[in-house]
């Protein structure tokens, strides 16, 4: 049977399920992500919980473990939390909650000490005191990194180690969450979380039910034909949140790392950000330094700044990429302080110390998510998020370099800590729910897959790439609603359908905020409203679901101003 295309596809679960043919499995706090926010919510859940941490690949396959720069904290004696403070609300291009910025960079410290004396060996000076780097945005050396350019794999290992020895929680990897479990409140009738459908190749579905849930699903890079990031990040827990009934924000801002690898018909490789930290400079493909025309920082702008530079560099030039240049640093230095990056490009024949790199700039970091306050909580009852699938209001329009490992770790612990207040409030007399969800007639037409799926990631790329206008949008729109007739009237049956399913979702998200943003905003340029509008548009975008489908709306103006330069 062909789909209708009068009929919205707009399912509320994915999968058929039938609360007597499916095993059920019973926790106080469900985390759904094993990344970093993910962690740091289990260590806060108090050790009387029965916490269940489920991943959909290996413990360790997350953005967290891929990233390169560094953690952001005021840790130096001539920096202050006042200046780490303003670089970031400017970063965010007037965008920011200031609260929010406030909370986190307060508390930075203290969790990136917490990570030393976990065990995780940040990269040292020669008197023995951290090696703190600099990056875009930042006005002082204050990223701490952990062997050269493998900071996010040295953090999750420490992490691991440390949760190994004291860490009471399961852990289901190979675990794909299908959806979030609702059902109406007794006393209020709203919806509420009560858990999740999962799926493993070796059990099949099962009802996980759970006092308090826990989304850190990370990112959505795989939406874009060109990211750093892995495979597992298709944008999994925005889409299950979505159709769960949480609101969604800042959807819109999709962040673009200036420096990509770029080898054609090769997998895509982040070239770290402390490289310009280092001094490195960018070279169009005549050995022109350019960036100096763009910003008075040059290659130390923050990133909206610089991939929209290297775009345009490109675009003038009419060359796929431009050229990192270290050849003016110590040849010795530069393959020491970045020893994963030397090998990876050595892979190509580049030398990083004596070659130029190419790089272009590809999807990165997932500014927006699912919205939630100081404590982690969301606007769905029993649901809370942290990192990459999150919205707290830290990055605003545009995430300052290193605060995202750091975000993690804040919000992680928040939520964490929420979620186990609140389910120890609640006493052990949690049930199965009598949830069913019928079948749906099979269709006779082949769908494949990774077709729609890399017609997508193209669409996206170009038409909701780093520069966007409306009528770009309006045919990715087009494009996206005639393959969710296609795809999401289905009911599949393995991760790769469900993933793809997923994406489709978060694409319209991301397109119908675009298009309702009219200005250029930082990660968000258009080039039909190339200025910014702080009249109007100094507010977030929300999204959320209803029967017809997704409905935007607009919160209060942030009123208040950027932090004043310190003294």
């Amino acid at each position: 049977m062909a789909p209708n295309p009068t009929e919205p596809a707009n399912p509320r679960y994915l999968a058929p399920f039938h609360p007597k043919r499916i095993p059920h499995h019973f926790v106080d706090v469900l985390i759904i992500g094993g990344g970093i926010a993910g962690l740091r919510a289990a260590m806060a859940c108090d050790p009387r919980l029965s916490v269940l941490i489920v991943t959909k690949d290996h413990r360790r396959e997350s953005n967290s473990t891929y990233a390169q720069g560094g953690i952001a904290g005021v840790l130096d004696p001539e920096d202050n939390f006042d200046n780490h403070v303003r670089d970031t609300l400017v970063a965010g291009a007037n965008l920011c909650d200031p609260a929010v910025v406030d909370l986190v960079v307060r508390e930075a410290p203290g969790h990136i000490r917490e990570l030393m004396a976990w065990g995780a060996q940040f990269d040292l000076a020669d008197d023995g005191e951290l090696l703190l780097g600099r990056e875009g945005g930042h006005s002082h050396n204050r990223i701490a990194h952990a062997l050269g350019d493998a900071t996010g794999r040295e953090i999750m290992r420490a992490m691991w180690v440390h949760a190994r020895e004291t860490l009471r929680a399961q852990v289901w990897e190979k675990t794909f969450t299908i959806d979030l479990l609702t059902t109406p409140c007794e006393s209020s009738g709203e919806p509420e979380c009560r858990g999740a459908l999962v799926w493993g190749p070796s059990h099949g579905k099962t009802f996980v039910w759970a006092k308090q849930t826990i989304l850190a699903t990370g990112g959505a890079g795989q939406l874009f034909r060109e990211t750093t990031n892995p495979a597992v990040a298709t944008g999994d827990g925005h889409a299950i949140a979505y159709r769960a009934g949480a609101e969604l924000a800042d959807m819109e801002f999709m962040q673009f790392h200036p420096t990509v690898l770029y080898i054609a018909g090769s997998s895509r490789s982040l070239i770290t950000e402390a490289m310009r930290g280092e001094g490195a400079w960018l070279i169009d493909a005549d050995g022109k330094r350019f960036m100096p025309e763009f910003d008075p920082r040059a290659e130390l702008a923050p990133r909206d700044i610089v991939s929209r530079a290297i775009v345009q560099q490109m675009e003038k030039t009419r060359r796929p990429c431009v050229y990192l240049d270290l050849r003016h640093l110590d040849a010795d230095h530069v393959r020491k302080r970045f020893p994963g990056i030397a090998q990876t490009c050595l892979e190509f024949g580049i030398d990083i110390a004596t070659d130029p790199i190419p790089v272009r700039p590809g999807a990165h970091y997932m500014i927006g998510g699912v919205r939630v306050d100081e404590r982690g909580a969301t606007t769905l009852p029993r649901l809370f998020a942290a990192g990459e699938s999150s919205s707290s209001g830290l990055h605003g329009a545009n995430r300052l370099a290193s605060n995202s490992l750091l975000e993690g770790l804040v919000y992680g612990h928040r939520a964490g800590a929420a979620a186990s207040e609140a389910a120890l409030a609640e006493p052990d007399t949690f049930r199965a729910i009598p949830l069913e969800n019928p079948p749906v007639p099979k269709s006779a037409e082949t769908l494949d897959l990774a077709d729609i799926r890399n017609s997508l990631k193209s669409l996206m790329w170009v038409r909701a790439g780093v520069w966007r206008d409306a009528a770009g949008l309006g045919e990715a729109a087009e494009s996206i609603l005639a393959w969710r007739h296609y795809v999401l009237t289905r009911q599949l049956t393995a991760p790769d359908g469900w993933e793809l399913q997923n994406m489709l979702q978060v694409a319209e998200l991301i397109i119908r905020s675009a298009a309702e943003r009219t200005e250029s905003r930082g990660v968000h340029l258009r080039n039909d409203f190339p200025v910014a509008d702080d009249d109007h548009w100094r507010r977030r975008v929300t999204v959320r679901r209803t029967p017809e489908g997704p409905e935007t709306g607009l919160t209060a103006p942030l009123d208040a101003p950027l932090a004043p330069p310190s003294s």
